[in-house]
């Protein structure tokens, strides 16, 4: 019998991210998937490197090329309907789950235990599941600048809000401010300006 596992991994390219909102550059969940998996495993190697870390860094990058796999069952839900209030939060978290086990028992049974830490979300490990979660953000935030800095005030506020969320992650890990003061300022630049540097 045929296993659906990369059917349903491969139409990640269809889902369409920032649904509510008018967009300069759509973007969809393939390709913030794979920005968040380059961002997390950079992340972790900062960690490692100059905070005494011990992050496998291609581990934490596999999980984040998979963190949105439940949203090739049931599409992207927005933050501010995903998280109106606690109750509908809850909720979505549950579909989320049962979408994640969906796609787990969509592979071949031997495989299953291995992939069982890296789609099923509440299984990951709660310090790779933080990088994941802070590169999540870091790369929605980049987002935001890179629409605003294209004249789109759609993203006043999604920027403001994960401001907010990541001044709150560099109390704690310190990788994240490593990144913002080494490495977010150039992903704005034009690409004269990158040529140049």
């Amino acid at each position: 019998m045929q296993s659906t596992f990369l059917a349903w991994m491969f139409r990640m390219p269809l889902i369409k991210r920032w649904s509510l909102m008018f967009c300069v550059k759509p973007e969809n969940v393939a390709e913030h998937s794979h920005q968040v998996a380059i961002v997390a495993h950079l992340l972790a190697v900062i960690k490692n490197k100059l905070f005494n870390g011990d992050i496998n860094a291609d581990k934490v990058s596999t999980i984040a090329l998979y963190h949105e796999a439940s949203e090739t069952r049931y599409g992207d839900i927005v933050s501010p309907t995903k998280y109106a209030n606690a109750e509908i939060a809850r909720e979505f978290k549950k579909i989320e789950f049962f979408a994640e086990q969906e796609c787990l028992s969509s592979l071949p049974d031997e495989f299953q235990e291995y992939y069982s830490d890296i789609v099923v979300q509440d299984n990951v490990d709660k310090e790779y599941k933080d990088i994941v979660k802070a590169a999540d953000i870091l790369v929605a935030y980049i987002k935001a600048l890179d629409e605003l800095n294209h004249k789109n005030p759609e993203f006043e506020h999604v920027k403001e809000r994960l401001g907010t969320k990541i001044a709150d992650m560099q109390k704690n890990m310190p990788e994240v401010k490593y990144f913002i003061d080494t490495f977010l300022q150039a992903c704005s630049a034009t690409v004269d300006k990158l040529s140049k540097s």
